[in-house]
């Protein structure tokens, strides 16, 4: 069986996010009172009093500038939640958030959507939703025209991270 491992937002980005976001703005660093934020620069939650920077991250946008996809209507910005200063990454590979409904978006290689997935788990039971997440990515992966994917959040449709083949 194939495994996959969620892409946090990479540390050469989180550097310019941090400055500049992706909508040309500088992010206000705030404490995080009640923690539960998702972050995507280490993929876990918050924890209450955490200084986190809420930013603008168009994460098709910048993938596409690196392999010269023309993802058009389908580039778009959110908002995403990173640490204010660097933090030391993932601590497992696990993947993350997985305890709630989300949507696996595909993408091509040019950068189009070429359909998704709603991921549907029982609340408060991560390790169940992991296979149901695994199989989703076994799916959208089978499909030869999949470039990678787009792991987000139902009820927002915030971008919480990225998966590609190998």
């Amino acid at each position: 069986m194939t495994t996959y491992s969620a892409r946090p937002i990479g540390a050469a980005v989180l550097k310019e996010l941090r400055d500049t976001d992706d909508a040309g703005r500088r992010p206000v660093p705030l404490t995080d009172e009640e923690g539960g934020s998702p972050l995507r620069c280490c993929l876990r939650r918050s924890e209450p009093g955490e200084r986190l920077c809420l930013v603008s991250y168009a994460p098709l946008r910048r993938w596409a500038a690196r392999t010269g996809a023309e993802p058009g209507p389908y580039d778009e910005t959110g908002p995403v939640f990173v640490h204010a200063d660097a933090c030391a990454g993932p601590a497992t590979d696990a993947l993350p958030f997985t305890n709630a409904h989300r949507t696996v978006r595909r993408y091509s290689a040019t950068g189009r959507i070429l359909g998704g997935r709603l991921v549907e788990t029982p609340s408060g039971t991560p390790s169940s939703s992991g296979e149901a997440f695994t199989e989703a990515f076994a799916e959208a992966f089978a499909d030869p025209e999949v470039a990678l994917v787009h792991v987000r959040a139902v009820e927002y449709g915030c971008f919480l991270y990225e998966v590609r083949r190998g």
